[in-house]
């Protein structure tokens, strides 16, 4: 087998790794799982970091098992909470947990004949026809008390202020541990991989594998690192709050300008992290960006890469059109291209008049457009003066005084573009 945790530390994807893991990937096409919050019906690009440790297990031969917490999801993680979590409805979480899996359905597929095929699984399975006395009685008495206090997790919250850590979420590293166990005694799962902030809960399953199942029973718990900006602050979070993994939450468009907006430092890492591309190609990438990072090399490979990942070339595509129009020379094809949620979000904060479909119909001189239609001009005469300097453009091309708005001129049967000098934009919407 090749070496994948050489792989993934020269990518800085390995924070802790616990003994003989390296060992036994290196051994035998090895059943890996990591598991999913459904605290949402998506995911976001926190989440892409643990979807592309799974793909590059698939990529190296081992078989990725995706686990999605409809039981888990129930009591909430502490893990690097300062605070008790809302319980969620039986409704909210089973929508959560099937969004959640049509997401990760984009980027394994669960459907394979490999022998490596991914499998995708649902906690609550097996976690439904569990009884509490069971469990207290067959999980509960295999781990002590004062090892699950050791853990940061519980350590953190018991001794920082607030309210402490109910029983529910105390619990919750014994029933992420008996889904390792479960996982184990079922498809012979030997690894379990998340965030580094997940290191206590993963290590207990390990230790209730070797406790629970037959004598000599092995498991193994590696960690990736939580991923940060540059200057410290959060990482998957844009002003508008979560960059999302869907394009019902976070259009293309949006998910595009995210990583093109990467700062140098910021990139030259997240490339390695969150692409598939060969150490070779990324240190010429790196030499290149460094000899003109005015250029943003590195910041153009790294978001076109990612959005093909998540989207698709096509998608991808239609966002470079879009940037093209804000920043490039864009043409009145072009715009035609955009569907409507990306029109509106390219020019997200311009000024807008509606015009009824009716007048339109019958076409409307530009300078009533400009000007009493419109707003976009204070007066008449200021409109003329524009249009006699050629500085007035309808959908990116350039009219004069004689042009006439029409039904011909429309964006997606809907909208018009004004634009006075490189910067002044002004949308007209049809009503």
């Amino acid at each position: 087998m090749k070496n994948i945790i050489e792989e993934l530390q020269w990518r800085g994807l390995v924070h802790d790794i616990m003994p003989g893991t390296e060992e036994q990937l290196l051994k035998e096409m090895t059943a890996t799982y990591i598991g999913f919050d459904p605290t949402s019906d998506s995911l976001h690009i926190g989440s892409l970091v643990p979807i592309i440790l799974l793909v590059h297990l698939e990529n190296f031969g081992h078989k990725p098992i995706a686990l999605v917490g409809g039981a888990t999801g129930m009591i909430g993680d502490p893990s690097g909470k300062s605070d008790e979590r809302n319980l969620l409805d039986e409704a909210t979480l089973n929508h959560n947990v099937e969004g959640i899996k049509n997401v990760l359905s984009r980027f394994l597929d669960f459907n394979s004949s490999a022998s490596n095929a991914p499998i995708l699984v649902n906690n609550y399975d097996w976690m439904k026809g569990l009884s509490f006395i069971n469990f207290a009685r067959d999980v509960g008495k295999r781990i002590t008390v004062n090892y699950m206090m050791a853990k940061d997790s519980v350590k953190k919250r018991l001794s920082g202020e607030g309210e402490g850590m109910s029983f529910t979420e105390f619990t919750y590293q014994l029933i992420q541990g008996y889904d390792f166990y479960h996982l184990h005694k079922e498809y012979n799962c030997l690894l379990q991989m998340g965030g580094s902030d997940q290191w206590g809960n993963i290590t207990t399953g390990t230790e209730l594998v070797r406790r629970m199942n037959a004598e000599g029973a092995k498991a193994f718990a590696m960690t990736c690192p939580l991923i940060t900006k540059a200057d410290g602050s959060k990482f998957g979070k844009s002003e508008g709050g979560n960059v999302w993994l869907t394009a019902d939450k976070t259009s293309v468009y949006k998910f595009y300008q995210f990583w093109l907006n990467t700062t140098d430092i910021d990139a030259e890492k997240y490339i390695k992290i969150f692409t598939f591309l060969d150490k070779n190609t990324i240190d010429s990438l790196v030499a290149t960006h460094h000899e003109a990072p005015h250029l943003r090399v590195l910041q153009k490979k790294l978001a076109e890469e990612v959005t093909t990942f998540v989207h698709s070339a096509a998608d991808l595509e239609k966002a470079i059109h879009a940037s093209a129009i804000l920043f490039g020379n864009a043409t009145s094809d072009d715009l035609k291209q955009l569907d409507e949620a990306t029109f509106l979000e390219v020019f997200d904060g311009v000024p807008q008049a509606n015009i009824s479909r009716n007048e339109i119909d019958n076409g409307i001189d530009i300078v009533s457009v400009l000007n009493e239609k419109t707003g976009f001009f204070k007066s008449n005469g200021e409109a003329r003066r524009a249009l006699s300097a050629n500085s007035i453009a309808v959908n990116k091309e350039k009219v004069t005084e004689e042009f006439s708005l029409s039904n011909a001129n429309l964006i997606n049967n809907q909208f018009v573009l004004l634009q006075s000098g490189k910067k002044n934009y002004f949308v007209i919407r049809v009503v």
